[in-house]
């Protein structure tokens, strides 16, 4: 999969964007033969065989055996040259980190859950990321980690890389996290936010044909990821997907972290949650205990959640009549509850038009607590695959980010 922003309007000249596109597919596990290629990018068969055959030559693809088709020769399967390369990479949350071992395809190892206090600031809690990710690297052969990525809970400046006015990060506020990781690592690092990453992360594991998707992270705050035509699309600034801080008529005047009042935010996520059980009577401090309260079916925490669904569902019910999407992926803590997906599911139905809904998918996301590690890490080979390519001859592609979108080819 990869991104759409506004540095990608670029011309269509050379093969440079086209073979990044080649190596992303590939990577992904979206695309194995050069039918896939050239059914996925829209370009001539003739175009997609001179491509892949310049990244053989070069080395950053093999093919070796064949595959079964339908009809006329057997199709040699493509894979990436340095099939021994890895990347590491983590999914930040408030108080833990999901790390793991990211392989070509979507493939983790190594995935395990460690303490990580987000509040302790960048210049403290980096250095101790950074050691437990660089073990990981050291395991599997450091000289073949070829990049790091990270999933970050709060938005992302696609120039810089780093975090940009978050509400829950005390202390993050424009530190060059991207620079910080390279600069420790040595190798390409990706960051993104951890709406884009889920995004990136599911997208890569489903269906080909899902080539149109909103993915909904909803934890303490609530964020969404955007893909069109297969790729994540950031908008003009990479604030695409900002549903959380759009305001709705149940939220009223309740002040939100943003400084502005009646977001859906307030009433939708996590953290309003919590408020509004505790303000109810219920003994909760914290999102986990609002799900174990509604997972033994404690009433006042169902209805709470259903109405939390329901306004989840009002806001994205607009966002889906205007996109038309393939797939609605709900994914976070929220999503494990099954009153909150089936409100959020009904009000869809009911206030989408019917050709909207007629063959949506509305479900979780099938990489649960994996999505977010599984994107950042998908997002740190790109990186390094785009490094790789400009170093073998490739241009064009020196300042761009992870996945970054090649013009389609007519």
């Amino acid at each position: 999969m990869t991104e759409i922003s506004a540095r990608n309007r670029q011309s269509a000249k050379g093969s440079s964007p086209l073979a990044a596109r080649v190596l992303e597919l590939v990577a992904s596990g979206q695309a194995s033969s050069r039918a896939e290629l050239a059914g996925l990018l829209g370009a001539a068969p003739s175009t997609i065989s001179l491509t892949v055959a310049q990244l053989v030559e070069r080395g950053l693809i093999a093919e070796e055996g064949t595959q079964s088709s339908t009809g006329g020769r057997p199709r040699k399967v493509l894979r990436l040259g340095g099939t021994d390369e890895f990347a590491v990479a983590a999914d930040l949350g408030g108080r833990h980190a999901r790390i793991g071992v990211a392989l070509p395809g979507g493939r983790l190892e190594k995935v395990s859950t460690v303490p990580f206090v987000i509040a302790d600031g960048p210049e403290e809690a980096l250095p101790r990321l950074a050691e437990t990710l660089e073990a990981l690297a050291e395991e599997r052969g450091r000289d073949r980690l070829c990049g790091v990525g990270l999933s970050l809970p709060g938005p992302v400046d696609i120039r810089s890389e780093g975090v940009m006015l978050p509400s829950r990060m005390p202390g993050w506020n424009r530190f060059p996290v991207a620079t910080w990781l390279e600069e420790r690592f040595g190798v390409p690092a990706a960051v993104d936010n951890d709406a884009n990453c889920m995004a990136m992360g599911e997208h890569t594991v489903r269906p080909a044909e899902h080539r149109q998707s909103i993915m909904v992270k909803i934890g303490s705050a609530i964020g969404a990821g955007v893909i069109v035509d297969g790729r994540l699309y950031r908008g003009a600034t990479g604030a695409a997907g900002d549903i959380t801080h759009i305001r709705i008529d149940g939220a009223a005047d309740i002040p939100c972290s943003c400084g502005k009042t009646g977001c859906l935010e307030t009433v939708a996520s996590g953290a309003a949650l919590v408020r509004i059980l505790r303000e109810r009577g219920a003994d909760v401090s914290s999102i986990e205990d609002v799900v174990g309260l509604a997972a033994d079916a404690d009433p006042e925490a169902t209805r709470a959640v259903r109405r939390a669904g329901e306004h989840l569902g009002q806001v994205l019910a607009a966002n889906v009549n205007f996109f038309n999407p393939d797939a609605v992926y709900l994914g976070g803590i929220l999503s494990t509850l099954e009153p909150f997906v089936a409100a959020v599911r009904s009000q869809l139905y009911d206030s989408c038009h019917p050709l909207v809904t007629e063959h949506l998918t509305i479900e979780r996301a099938s990489l649960g607590v994996d999505a977010g590690v599984v994107g950042a890490g998908q997002f740190a080979l790109q990186r390094a695959m785009a490094h790789a390519l400009r170093n073998a001859g490739g241009t064009g592609l020196g300042d761009e980010r992870p996945g970054t979108a090649a013009p389609r080819t007519p």
